[in-house]
């Protein structure tokens, strides 16, 4: 299995096989912590124990950095919410690289490209997977569909 993370309280978390079929995704669920939002790091785990069971995992976790523009309480939170992804995969002992957005979009062809850029591809390689007609929801899929598809073995994304 190929497991593909767009880290952050907004993202997701696609599984698919190596040879790039949708097995499920998971909008990233979170938790109030006084007035923030938390990755629910339970749900993250369940999800993952629940959609791999036995099979063999490597899992694609997208590189964040500061990003310009973004205030310190935001930077933290993004920051927090991918720590927290890391940290399951590493108690799960799920082996996983860390792929920068750069490098994913280029498999995928998309630098230069708008944001939405993300899910009209997705929408073409995966035209039955309903979520991706969401703007916010289904753009995170999209994302994650692509960083793991950057990880599946084989022609580009």
């Amino acid at each position: 299995m190929i497991i593909g993370i767009d880290p952050g309280c907004t993202g997701a978390i696609v599984v698919m096989t190596e040879s790039r079929n949708y097995v499920a995704h998971l909008n990233m669920p979170t938790i109030k912590v006084g007035t923030k939002s938390r990755v629910n790091g339970a749900a993250v785990a369940a999800f993952l124990r629940e959609t791999i069971g036995e099979f063999t995992a490597h899992a694609y976790l997208e590189a964040v950095g500061a990003m310009p523009g973004q205030g310190v309480s935001s930077m933290f939170t993004f920051g927090h919410a991918a720590g927290v992804v890391e940290g399951i995969l590493q108690g799960a002992c799920i082996p996983y690289t860390l792929v920068t957005p750069q490098a994913w979009k280029k498999r995928a062809g998309l630098i230069g490209a708008d944001k939405d850029a993300a899910r009209s591809r997705a929408i073409q390689l995966y035209p039955d997977l309903r979520i991706l007609d969401l703007i916010g929801k289904g753009q995170a899929v999209a994302d994650a569909i692509l960083i793991a598809r950057f990880g599946a073995k084989g022609e580009a994304a």
